[in-house]
């Protein structure tokens, strides 16, 4: 847990930044994501040198000795020489030295050094960079649980939306959803569309708590810092800061890389892999012509979120498993499209569950409707009962203002004390572990008027594949009087797909 000191640490960090003009919420990141990895660039020569007068040999030296064909002194890059430097040296030697050594320190293969190929460095004027500098000299990175929570906190500092309907995914709703899918050592875990990596963060830090003592095995810790997580994302930024982010929670090398994931086709990652968790962009329709074939041939649409569904079918292997946001219209849209991708989910692979989160868990950014689907791989069927659950709220207000609502030893869907029934009105995240946990047996007699309940496969058919949690909920009186305007408006949503569906048969049959 980020202490309050760290904090202010950060946020005066962020002020001085935005004083000295640069004001993108993304841009001071990408600025602190480049001078956090040279502080760790300095670090690991520190460390090669303590290895190389230890042992005579060492795996990696990252400055050279001596001097550059200018005469330069190849000492100046580094952080420990540079932040002692006056104002307009250090500027000087940040920018037309160190940066330009980022660039082409992409050539050494690891997966930090290729994003920073592309670093751009923006701050404006030698004053802000000595003052930045000297902030972040202090910060306390050796600890790995600190320099994470430092990072999350600045990411959290993200408050406007990103193009390409990028927003950031509340950390606690993507704890929720890595506890539901129980990752295991054994996982090759994707996220094709990973932004700052919240997603594969979350599954390392779940399984460092989950089986830390078998993690200490040089099989599983070679698997979990080299090859067992994967991030997708076509924005050049993101990539960066998505690296620094698992790098900082103490991933060494994961394959964190450039891919237009609707625009690719599979090739050779078809069925590679276990897990896929994901909140894909909701960015509406994208050119035809430019989406991969292989996507197409699974559903027919311009719609970014459906396509999205068939990538992820593509990718796992037979077995995997995946948690994926989707906007709410997914569960009941009535275009072929939709109906096509939820049939080919109940039908031909096995859909697990359908968690609905309640309208605004993603203000200020957006405030569209969403629920998780939850679906196993299997191409032969196996959807038996949906288990449902209709969450109504998240420790924090629902407004843009997302305000915490209880004790924060009362937070997130691991609550450090027990909550009351009073506490659960606020937090749900706890009930949807508890129950899902249960979802094969009791949760099967749960009646309609539950929070949660289970739909057998027959009634999904017969009802056209609506996934839609209040198609199936019944609703007693005194519930339905104080129903939220966001629901309401949800199911006037659904209803009117359904008149304009039914409008369109009666036109073709009357010719």
């Amino acid at each position: 847990m980020i202490t309050g000191e760290l904090k202010s640490k950060i946020d005066r960090i962020w002020d001085a930044f935005w004083t000295g003009g640069i004001a993108n919420p993304l841009e001071v990141i990408e600025q602190i994501t480049c001078l956090l990895f040279i502080r760790r660039l300095d670090d690991l020569q520190f460390q090669a040198e303590f290895q190389l007068r230890t042992t005579g040999t060492a795996e990696r030296i990252l400055f050279p000795e001596g001097n550059d064909e200018e005469g330069r002194p190849y000492s100046d890059l580094r952080w420990s020489v540079f932040k002692n430097l006056p104002p307009e040296r250090m500027f000087y030697i940040v920018s037309e030295r160190v940066f330009p050594f980022l660039r082409e320190l992409g050539g050494d293969g690891s997966t930090y050094s290729q994003h920073m190929r592309n670093a751009r460095f923006t701050i404006p004027t030698p004053n802000l960079l000595d003052r930045v500098v000297a902030m972040i000299d202090k910060l306390d990175m050796d600890d790995r649980d600190t320099k994470g929570d430092l990072y999350e906190y600045m990411l959290s500092k993200i408050a406007t939306a990103g193009q390409n309907g990028q927003f950031r995914t509340p950390r606690h709703l993507i704890q929720l959803i890595v506890a539901m899918t129980a990752p295991i050592l054994q996982d090759e875990i994707c996220d094709p569309a990973c932004g700052t990596a919240g997603f594969l963060v979350a599954a390392g830090e779940y399984l460092r708590r989950e089986h830390g003592a078998d993690l200490a095995l040089e099989a599983n810790s070679r698997h979990f810092h080299n090859s067992m997580f994967h991030g997708f994302d076509f924005d050049s930024t993101m990539l960066r800061i998505g690296s620094m982010n698992m790098l900082l929670h103490g991933v060494d090398q994961p394959d964190i890389r450039y891919r237009d994931s609707l625009a690719e086709s599979v090739g050779g990652e078809g069925d590679m892999y276990t897990l896929i968790l994901a909140n894909p962009p909701f960015a509406g329709s994208l050119d035809y012509e430019s989406t991969a074939k292989d996507l197409l041939s699974v559903v027919k649409t311009k719609k970014t979120e459906l396509l999205f569904l068939a990538l992820f079918v593509k990718l796992l292997n037979p077995g995997g498993r995946a948690a994926v946001i989707v906007p709410e219209g997914v569960l009941f849209g009535s275009s072929g499209a939709h109906k096509s991708i939820r049939k080919m989910l109940v039908e031909e692979q096995h859909l697990q569950a359908v968690v609905k989160f309640p309208a605004g868990v993603f203000k200020p950014y957006a405030g569209v409707s969403t629920a998780v689907l939850f679906f196993q791989k299997t191409d032969s069927g196996g959807t038996d009962h949906v288990w449902f659950y209709d969450m109504r709220a998240d420790g924090l207000s629902l407004d843009d203002k997302r305000t915490m609502q209880l004790h924060g030893a009362k937070f997130g869907p691991f609550p450090e004390m027990p909550l009351t029934k009073a506490d659960h009105e606020k937090n749900n995240l706890p009930d949807v572990l508890r129950r899902w946990q249960a979802r094969d047996t009791t949760e099967r007699e749960r009646p309609r008027t539950a929070q949660s309940f289970c739909v057998p496969k027959a009634e999904i058919v017969a009802k056209d594949y609506d996934l839609s949690v209040n198609r199936y909920k019944e609703t007693l009186y005194e519930e339905a009087v104080h129903r939220p305007i966001s629901e309401i408006l949800s199911d006037l949503e659904r209803l009117e797909g359904e008149i304009q569906q039914g409008m369109s048969k009666l036109k073709s049959l009357l010719g």
